[in-house]
């Protein structure tokens, strides 16, 4: 299986443009609180269709990444190629222990600097920004993971929507 990973974690705004009424020739007031929060996700797909994720609130960084080696790990009984971007996370010291107290059970492959479009997982992350707003606008933190994780427990039922990223020109080296 060849996965791939965001560049970042994925950052879900919480605004989204809206339209309301108003009188005309006055400006509508539209109310809101002015918190702001955010959720971050960490995917891995394959060609085949499926998808892994990771929905957590903390910052990214070396834990957070091992913690889904070790979630990915556990699903597979072969060797996974794991198809990353050079975030400082992905080539940690914690992240390369590790990869040695796991020897063979996954392959890491670093994409050139600066090259998001070779990276299929990036679509899933505008796949996910573009659907939440259309869903609901969320109220806290909370409710707005819940909305993430229900975007990729709904991409891992269609494994066509997941198959597709990998479609673009930039991405077919993965298929050869």
């Amino acid at each position: 299986m060849r996965c791939s990973s965001p560049t970042r974690s994925a950052s879900v705004p919480t605004r989204s443009p809206a339209r309301t009424w108003g009188e005309k020739g006055s400006t509508p007031v539209v109310r809101r609180t002015g918190n702001r929060f955010s959720v971050n996700a960490m995917s891995a797909i394959s060609t085949k269709g499926r998808m892994h994720f990771m929905v957590f609130t903390e910052a990214f960084d070396a834990d957070v990444m091992c913690r889904f080696l070790d979630h990915l790990a556990g699903h597979f009984d072969h060797k996974v190629h794991f198809v990353l971007d050079g975030h400082s996370a992905h080539r940690s010291r914690k992240v390369r222990a590790w990869l040695a107290d796991h020897p063979g059970r996954i392959e890491l492959h670093f994409l050139p600097s600066y090259s998001p479009e070779l990276n299929p997982d990036e679509l899933v992350n505008a796949d996910l920004k573009r659907s939440l707003p259309m869903l609901s606008r969320a109220r806290d933190q909370a409710q707005l993971a819940a909305e993430t994780r229900r975007f990729f427990h709904r991409r891992q039922r269609q494994p066509h929507i997941v198959r597709g990223y990998f479609g673009g020109p930039h991405v077919r080296y993965i298929l050869e």
